[in-house]
């Protein structure tokens, strides 16, 4: 396999790869890092990767259990999952700060789920995988996927009505 053809077969899931890393790792440099790093992994393996028929759950997969690995290092122990803020210049300040307000609230409730939901909820509902896709990524059934991502829904609605309802008398 020639550079060329290796990168045009890696280069499409790279900027996934990189969210992904983000989304498991803090910072920034750490998820470019992760991502140059698994990118290195792929690479030696290139002559491996023909025989994926779906290469791009497989950059997620060494991706995902590369930035795992790197979590559970000591050197690496601070490093917590994140949701990443993204900014729009278009929204009023106080819009602005109300979504700020409502994603730390999602990012907080995100925090407490069981990482493995954390990963499912990532893949499913921030980077739009299928669940095929999904399971070939965590190696679970489809099924104990759609339970994880339910779970972890159910989850997230919760905390948010708990949030929104905080102070408010139910009859």
């Amino acid at each position: 396999m020639t550079q060329q053809d290796f990168l045009s077969k890696i280069n499409p899931a790279r900027d996934k790869m990189y969210r992904l890393a983000l989304r498991l790792l803090v910072s920034k440099e750490a998820a470019e890092d992760a991502t140059q790093e698994v990118m290195m992994k792929l690479w030696d393996r290139k002559q491996k990767i023909k025989e994926y028929a779906n290469v791009e759950a497989y950059a997620m997969t060494v991706t995902k259990n590369y930035c795992l690995d790197q979590l559970k290092l000591k050197y690496n122990n601070n490093l917590r999952i994140v949701h990443q803020n993204y900014e729009s210049d278009t929204i009023s300040v106080q819009r602005e700060m109300e979504v700020k307000d409502e994603l730390s609230w999602v990012d907080r409730i995100i925090k407490e789920l069981p990482e493995q939901q954390q990963v499912i909820f990532q893949l499913r509902d921030v980077e739009q995988y299928e669940f095929e896709e999904i399971s070939k990524i965590v190696g679970m059934e489809c099924t104990a996927i759609r339970v994880a991502l339910s779970r972890a829904r159910k989850k997230i609605r919760e905390g948010l009505t708990k949030k929104h309802d905080y102070g408010v008398k139910r009859s």
